[in-house]
């Protein structure tokens, strides 16, 4: 089946899915949910398939590695958006203008969402369950590192339509070959919207080609601030989740920035935290004298501040106070999770009001930043622009607005 004939699909499969009761809806939702866990064995069975390709020391297997308790969290995650409410239908104004039509505001589908990720399995349900949910066709396009399970994860989707009396058009995976991006980009007529999920490389690119319109899903540079008057051991608890809880994904720590008042004490309750996990340390002159003797130690380079490592590394700078540490995010944060952890109230209130982000965390690790975790289900990716959607792009954003007006033979 040619990419434009299952665009086409896609696009007339909307109609039908908009109309479905809510009921049915639900138990569609409820349907797959139930056959990732009937699945099981198949699912893990591909992602084996899929994994054996890659380098095993590579880190970032961790995002294309699925086992069973994750899909039990897939499964979960699915349930609890089918019990969300409809993101549509809901009247956002009404009133009766002068001339006596009645005026509404309605939230509506977007269409049909296109997407384009990479290596992670459970974006494939997440980005599914949240459309469906939203009455919104959607089209995939998954990496070659996952083709494997996601050829799985689509047909127990299809399957789950079937049964509902829907098109299974209505959620289509596209082969995994980069080229087919080509024609998602210039499919204006079929497409309402593209959105990107992965690494800052993908994201930039499909922005700078696509025709269609795009809602960017950002990379995450996170940084974590010590602020002087911080609790040391909490302000150690929080960087080690930050950093070592899942390495691999975006609302991990990135960088640690620590005032010069308390660094010393800090750095020393740090080191041995960070060795049960062997996380390579790269630090500025100074942070790096406090640090001697870490087995995991390097010297960072100015590009250090500003990766996103994805791995078990860190970069650590030492700064003069609150505004240099402001100075150093504005300049190297990607506007997606940053954190301060303080007792000092003013600095706290401070960093929220200054630092332009998606989501500002005080004493608080910033891997919270998640749909889930937010209570809107599950996400389609955290966005850090600023149009249409910012932070966990969830349910709520999935809809646009329609103007509907009840006239009575009214001309102008």
């Amino acid at each position: 089946m040619s990419i434009q004939t299952l665009l086409i699909k896609a696009n007339k499969a909307k109609t039908a899915l908009q109309k479905l009761p809510e009921r049915q809806l639900k138990k569609l939702l409820q349907t797959i949910a139930d056959g990732i866990i009937v699945n099981e064995a198949a699912i893990l069975k591909a992602n084996q398939k899929d994994l054996a390709a890659k380098d095993p020391n590579d880190p970032k297997n961790d995002r294309l590695m699925l086992n069973s308790q994750r899909l039990k969290n897939i499964a979960a995650a699915i349930k609890n958006v089918a019990k969300l409410p409809d993101p549509t239908g809901e009247v956002l104004t009404q009133r009766t203008l002068p001339n006596g039509i009645k005026l509404k505001k309605v939230a509506v589908p977007l269409g049909v969402v296109g997407a384009i990720y990479e290596s992670r399995p459970n974006v494939t349900y997440d980005i599914a369950a949240l459309c469906l949910r939203s009455r919104n066709a959607c089209v995939l396009k998954g990496s070659s590192d996952a083709q494997h399970t996601n050829k799985v994860s689509i047909g127990i989707i299809q399957k789950a339509l079937k049964e509902s009396g829907l098109d299974a058009g209505t959620v289509c995976l596209l082969p995994p070959q980069r080229e087919i991006v080509q024609e998602m980009f210039t499919a204006t007529k079929y497409l309402d919207v593209l959105i990107p999920r992965g690494s800052e490389g993908l994201i930039n690119f499909v922005r700078q080609n696509s025709l269609v319109p795009v809602i960017e899903t950002g990379a995450g540079v996170c940084h974590v601030y010590v602020e002087k008057n911080a609790d040391l051991q909490q302000a150690v608890n929080i960087t080690v989740n930050a950093k070592v809880s899942r390495p691999s994904v975006c609302n991990a720590a990135d960088a640690i920035l620590v005032d010069e008042a308390i660094a010393p004490r800090f750095l020393h309750l740090l080191k041995p935290e960070f060795e049960k996990y062997k996380v390579e340390i790269l630090a500025d002159a100074a942070s790096h004298k406090n640090l001697e003797g870490y087995p995991y130690l390097t010297k960072a380079k100015a590009a250090d501040f500003g990766r996103e490592f994805l791995s078990l590394k860190c970069a650590v700078k030492t700064v003069k106070g609150i505004d240099e540490a402001l100075d150093h995010i504005a300049k190297y944060s990607t506007k997606h999770s940053e954190a301060i952890v303080s007792k000092n109230k003013k600095a706290c209130e401070r960093f929220v009001t200054e630092v332009d982000a998606a989501a500002v965390y005080t004493n608080a690790s910033t891997r919270f930043t998640d749909g889930e975790e937010f209570g809107l289900g599950a996400e389609i990716g955290i966005s850090t622009q600023k149009l249409h959607a910012r932070g966990p792009f969830a349910l709520e954003k999935l809809v646009t607005e329609k103007w509907v007006l009840e006239g009575n033979g009214q001309v102008r």
